[in-house]
Order: structure tokens, then C-alpha cells, then sequence
């Protein structure tokens, strides 16, 4: 009986996954917000970048393709390295709602970091610079809350059986975003100094933006180089010891190279500033979050700044 009672639970379960509602989104940071706000339901939600992947290498593939046109709602970034979905969901012949979370919010331009090479494509030759957006608008605990409701508002609209349950959990974990924000801020006044070093690429203007951090990178967010010039690193190097900063910050899933080499000329530490646009396969396997990951961040702030 025990077998057969499994089976009918199968069944059900394939069954309700065919009329419950769908969302694919392409990272993680609106794949947790979607997982915060649809708990309880049965809606279901993807993430398309396998965990562990890089996501400036990663394209999606024909599956993920199927999976956005199967879904009942597409979330993803917006910007340069978001062309495709674009293209993509103004291409397919059943309209997919989507949510672009660079809609969401102000944006910035992508900062030219102090010290950098010039990206291949920098200059164009002709002197007309399109302006580039910076994409990375989630790193920003304020703009998380504007990314959350906007989610919440279209799950409404698309799926009113569960809009009650969406709503409810949508403030309580605006509520603990709110908490977060007041983490960061209570670090940021508290602090010895104000300037960060990112030994890495940069996807956290909006971060620095929101607190009010001056900031040194080596490559901006979306750069396609991994390897740091001599000139790049000697900047960095000089920055560290003239400012006497005491660490300087790697992102998740980074080669660590270049936070390696200065602090082996610097004696500072290394640590790691999670910008949620992936988990490592452990992580994600252990169920962190978006929140647990900026809590995290709290901490090595933290020691940055003082």
C-alpha cells in the first residue's frame, strides 16, 4: 500500500507542477527573492545559471530557452550581458510577462575603475561612447526591496489565487531586508575609513553608491578581462599602502589571483564580498540565501573599514 500511496503521490505532484505557475529567472539574486515570496504556493521557480558557473561565460542554452517560454514569468538583469533575453522576449510568439530588474531602480553608469586597461571594445574609434549601464542594480539591500515588491506586484497580477500568500511574505522579508540595510549602515557610520578596494571585478557600484563608499577596482563589473595588467596591479598595491587598508575584496567564484599577488605585496588580508549573482555548488546545496550571503557581508565590511 505504501507503494501504491507513493505513486498516486507522484502522479499528483506531476499533475499540480502542470497547473501550478511557473518563474525562470537567470541568476541567483531573483531566484531567491522569487523563492522568498512564493513560499507556501505551490509556484514553482528556476534558476537557469547552474549553480557554480560563471555567469559572464555562461549562455543559455536550448532547454533554458524552452524553459522561459514554458514559464508564466521570466526574471533577469537587463543590460549588455542580458542582449539575449531581450532579444529573446521580444522574439517569442507567446508573450512571457518578464520583470527586468534594471527597470526597477536608478541606474548608474559602469565605473570606470582607477587603474584599469581599456576594455577591447572600449573605443569604438569614432569618439561616440555609448553610455553602459551597470546591470549589478541588486547589490544595493534599498534596491532589493524595489526588485522584491516589483516581483510581488507582477505575481499578483498573474496569479491572483496566491496573491494573499505572496503579499504576506513579500513584507515579512522586506522586513528582514529592511534589518540587513540597517546592518550595513550601522557598519558604514561606525567605521575608521571609508574607501573599499575590490582586488577583482566590480559589481558593487550600487552597494558603495547606497552607503556612500569611495572605492578602488581592478576591472569593472562586467569586464571581460580576468587578467590584471602590471600597471593594474602596481595601482592597487600603491592604494593599499597608502591608504593602509587592512583588506581588500574578491567576489564569488573568482579566480583569486589578483587579491592573492597584493596581498602577498601588501600583508593585508583577503576576503570574500558576495554579490549573489551565483553560489558555489556547496553553498547552494546547504540552502544560503541572499540574505545569509549580505550577512556575511556585514562582517567582512566590517573589517574592511576598520
Amino acid at each position: 500500500s505504501l507503494f501504491i500511496s507513493c505513486k498516486i503521490a507522484k502522479q499528483s505532484a506531476a499533475s499540480s507542477h502542470a497547473t501550478s505557475f511557473s518563474v525562470a529567472t537567470t541568476i541567483f539574486a531573483p531566484y531567491d527573492f522569487t523563492r522568498q515570496i512564493i513560499a507556501g504556493t505551490d509556484t514553482q521557480v528556476t534558476m537557469l545559471l547552474p549553480p557554480g558557473a560563471e555567469v559572464h561565460s555562461w549562455e543559455p542554452s536550448a532547454q533554458d530557452i524552452l524553459t522561459i517560454q514554458q514559464s508564466g514569468l521570466f526574471i533577469y538583469a537587463g543590460g549588455e550581458g542580458d542582449a539575449w533575453a531581450d532579444d529573446l522576449v521580444s522574439s517569442l510568439d507567446k508573450k512571457v510577462p518578464s520583470v527586468r530588474m534594471t527597470d526597477c531602480v536608478k541606474l548608474f553608469e559602469e565605473a570606470h575603475c582607477d587603474g584599469k586597461e581599456p576594455e577591447e571594445d572600449d573605443d569604438g574609434g569614432d569618439g561616440a561612447q555609448e553610455v553602459e549601464w551597470d546591470e549589478h542594480v541588486w547589490t544595493s539591500p534599498k534596491n532589493a526591496m524595489l526588485i522584491v515588491n516589483r516581483i510581488c506586484d507582477t505575481l499578483c497580477a498573474l496569479d491572483k489565487k496566491n496573491s494573499a500568500i505572496y503579499r504576506k511574505n513579500a513584507d515579512s522579508y522586506l522586513g528582514q531586508l529592511q534589518k540587513l540595510d540597517d546592518a550595513f549602515s550601522d557598519v558604514v557610520k561606525k567605521a575608521k575609513r571609508n574607501t573599499i578596494i575590490f582586488a577583482d571585478r566590480f559589481p558593487a557600484r550600487y552597494f558603495t553608491e547606497e552607503f556612500g563608499l569611495s572605492y578602488y577596482a581592478a576591472f569593472p563589473g562586467c569586464s571581460t578581462n580576468t587578467e590584471p595588467s602590471a600597471a593594474t596591479v602596481a595601482f592597487i598595491i600603491t592604494k593599499v599602502k597608502e591608504e593602509k587598508i587592512p583588506a581588500v575584496f574578491y567576489i564569488e567564484l573568482s579566480n583569486q589571483k589578483m587579491a592573492d599577488t597584493v596581498c602577498e605585496a601588501t600583508g593585508c588580508k583577503k576576503l570574500l564580498f558576495n554579490c549573489c549573482h551565483n553560489l558555489s555548488k556547496s553553498d547552494f546545496a546547504a540552502g544560503k540565501t541572499y540574505l545569509s550571503a549580505m550577512e556575511d557581508n556585514v562582517l567582512t565590511l566590517t573589517e574592511a573599514l576598520n
